[in-house]
């Protein structure tokens, strides 16, 4: 038990990475290298599978916005003295037939948005929110650092039956599902919840860099919300409430704003 400790502490001290955007040092198992290659083959298989929409509108509008969205992704990099820190990103964007209400960012910078999600969105500020907040999420590295947090987590659990391994079958089934709730509700659903606000934040500062309208945020989560209805107490999510993510915006806005003018100089 003693061992195993030992082997996940320094697997977390060893395997820390520094974001250029946060200043964060964050775990990092896996590198970018591994997880973009694996990325960009899913990314792939998954254009492949599914109906992509071109030539229309709402198609140029995806486009226009992943463009504008990288563009001001690299010059904020640049800006903070970090623009080779996208040079393995591999930028694509494709809007995908689909009801699903949804949009994502694969490591790498690999962009997909459903025709779901446009009704909800309304207009190119909106969208931009979403694209903004999913785009950062990669910048972020928090499939990275999930993913790392999940090695850790399989660690732990390890540990907890080895621990138990003279106790009856009863004991350790009992243990490991307590194990298994703490380490959901005390660890992982708030380490989730933080990767949301981030991507909220730093989602807003790169929109408006992309010269979209911050303020779009609040009237498009509202509608988000009234669409959800309420749903999963907050304690018990990997969102933010509804409530708490429109407060946090409003919040942020003017901060935003003077960090984008900041950054265009």
């Amino acid at each position: 038990m003693r061992k195993l400790v030992v082997v996940a502490c320094c697997l977390a001290v060893t395997t820390c990475v520094a974001n250029p955007l946060t200043g964060k040092s964050t775990m990092a198992f896996i590198g970018n290298n591994d997880l973009f290659t694996s990325s960009f083959a899913q990314y792939d298989q998954f254009l492949q599978e599914h109906e992509t929409v071109t030539g229309t509108p709402e198609a140029d509008m995806v486009n226009r916005l992943g463009l504008r969205i990288k563009e001001a992704a690299e010059l904020w990099l640049s800006a903070e003295g970090h623009s080779d820190y996208l040079k393995d990103y591999q930028w694509e964007y494709h809007l995908v037939k689909s009801d699903e209400v949804n949009a994502w960012c694969m490591p790498g910078g690999k962009i997909v948005v459903y025709t779901g999600i446009l009704p909800i969105t309304q207009n190119e500020d909106s969208l931009a929110v979403v694209m903004g907040h999913e785009v950062s999420h990669a910048l972020l590295n928090h499939g990275q650092q999930r993913m790392s947090a999940s090695v850790l987590q399989e660690l732990g659990a390890v540990g907890v039956s080895i621990l138990l391994s003279n106790a009856s079958p009863a004991t350790q089934d009992l243990a490991l599902q307590a194990y298994g709730i703490g380490t959901s509700v005390g660890g992982t659903l708030p380490f989730s919840r933080t990767h949301e606000s981030e991507a909220d934040y730093y989602g807003l500062i790169l929109m408006a860099l992309a010269g979209y309208d911050p303020n779009a945020a609040v009237p498009f989560w509202q509608r988000m919300a009234d669409l959800g209805g309420g749903g999963t107490p907050e304690f018990l999510s990997t969102h933010p409430s509804d409530k708490t993510r429109i407060e946090n915006i409003q919040k942020w806005i003017p901060e935003v704003q003077q960090k984008a003018a900041e950054l265009n100089g």
